[in-house]
């Protein structure tokens, strides 16, 4: 019975910090200034809901379709049947984008460490355990961990909306209302794909948004907050992590990438890294 309460728990602040707030805000779409918006919007769970009962009664797409606009629309034509269908696409992509934002701005709230099994918690039974304190000492001598980035095309959002996703996520935490709703309409008027397939490079830098807005500030912290507590326990500092970058060096096995591909994407990946460190010379420099 113990074992099962931090997870449910952890579903209700899911519930009232994620999904109670996504519904929130979802309601807005319905109130956006676009074509039939608000018909998309009431029609979409209609949709759903057909689309359920439609698989348990195995009946096929094109049936399933057929008897959902016979029942919840006069759209006879296939154009419109087409139009209506495509806004759907459109409405859920936008509120796949919403949701993360929420999840995101939720993060700390949802992801509050446990005490019992943090590493302070076993350094302090390390203490008083002189075998625990070898093998404590020898796993942080051993470990480490390197993350590598990849991509692949249908896997990334353009800079664009990346853009729209973290100022969503600003205002979700500070519940900015009206800031909410003027990205939610940035976000409508903002296309989701290229109209082209993108090369290694455009591949790498829609990656590097999140090496530099994501990555870089938490492999920081968690090194930082590491050094603090191996120093208090009187323990040399260690590289823990270390960040590898797929795209753009993928030259065994993408015909795509070659020597000149791999050089425009270091160069970026040094001017990014060059941008970072400036931007926290210029905070420090502020105190």
């Amino acid at each position: 019975m113990q074992s099962n309460q931090p997870t449910s728990q952890r579903e209700s602040i899911f519930n009232n910090e994620v999904i109670s707030r996504f519904e929130l805000y979802n309601s807005l779409f319905l109130t956006l200034p676009f074509y039939k918006v608000k018909d998309t919007g009431t029609l979409l769970p209609l949709f759903i809901k057909s689309c359920e009962d439609g698989v348990k009664n195995h009946q096929t797409p094109a049936r399933l379709i057929e008897d959902f606009f016979k029942k919840y629309t006069t759209n006879t034509d296939s154009k419109d049947v087409v139009d209506l269908l495509f806004r759907f696409i459109q409405y859920i992509e936008r509120q796949v984008v919403l949701f993360d934002a929420v999840e995101d701005a939720s993060f700390n709230k949802l992801n509050v460490s446990d005490e019992q099994s943090s590493l302070r918690a076993l350094f302090l039974k390390a203490n008083d355990d002189k075998t625990l304190h070898e093998k404590v000492d020898q796993l942080i001598e051993d470990f480490s961990l390197r993350l590598v980035l990849t991509a692949h095309p249908t896997q990334f959002y353009p800079g664009s909306v990346l853009a729209i996703i973290n100022d969503l996520t600003i205002a979700i935490k500070g519940n900015d209302i009206t800031t909410i709703n003027q990205l939610l309409q940035q976000l409508g008027k903002t296309p989701f794909f290229n109209k082209k397939a993108p090369t290694p490079v455009d591949e790498a830098l829609s990656l590097t948004w999140y090496l530099e807005n994501v990555f870089y500030f938490a492999a920081a912290n968690i090194q930082s907050n590491l050094n603090s507590l191996l120093s208090e326990y009187h323990i040399d500092p260690k590289k823990i992590i270390e960040l590898g970058f797929w795209p753009g060096g993928d030259r065994d096995g993408n015909p795509n990438v070659h020597a000149e591909t791999t050089l425009q994407v270091s160069k970026m990946l040094r001017q990014i890294l060059f941008r970072c460190y400036y931007r926290d010379f210029r905070n420090l420099k502020r105190r």
